[in-house]
């Protein structure tokens, strides 16, 4: 019986080492990729420091607005391609103006935990003395992460006003890939 059991005990441990040593060592080693970054890994807003704010009261050509992803998950993943946005505007007349993409190439950016990318808009403000139908007073950015559908909404806190070009085939604001 002693024999009997010491001999399965054997035989399983030669198809457990048979088993190990059928894997290859660059796969055993191998990392698997970070998955993508989903909207609840992240948290967004809009970057506020002196350099980054756009200049609204400026009426003379394109400005720039940074907005940030931040990954507050405990695993790294990735972020790659466009954000959705969508400006909705305080006027009743401005409904909501899904922004272009720029013909930038995106890149994939590898977060982990706590680091944070940005991705810029580029505006075209206007005068305040422009006629109301011609321009788009921005009150709050629905942000949505590439590949997801759940968005963020972030209040705009610059102020000012932008060429209203929402029917445009080349408007003056416009995004650009995360991470450009």
């Amino acid at each position: 019986m002693r024999n009997k059991l010491t001999a399965v005990a054997l035989a399983a441990v030669v198809v457990a080492g048979a088993a190990a040593a059928a894997v290859p060592a660059s796969a055993a080693s191998a990392k698997a990729a970070p998955a993508r970054c989903h909207t609840a890994d992240l948290k967004a807003g809009f970057a506020m420091g002196d350099d980054a704010k756009p200049e609204m009261k400026q009426t003379r050509k394109q400005t720039q607005a940074y907005i940030w992803f931040t990954n507050k998950s405990k695993r790294t993943c990735t972020l790659s391609g466009f954000a959705g946005v969508d400006m909705v505007g305080a006027q009743k007349t401005d409904g909501t103006w899904s922004l272009a993409r720029s013909a930038k190439k995106p890149v994939k950016m590898t977060l982990e935990q706590g680091d944070t990318v940005d991705f810029g808009i580029t505006l075209l403000p206007v005068a305040k003395s422009t006629p109301k139908k011609e321009k788009f007073v921005p009150a709050k950015f629905l942000v949505t992460p590439p590949n997801e559908t759940k968005h963020f909404t972030l209040k705009w806190p610059f102020g000012g006003q932008i060429l209203k070009q929402d029917g445009a085939t080349r408007p003056g604001t416009y995004l650009d890939p995360i991470g450009l």
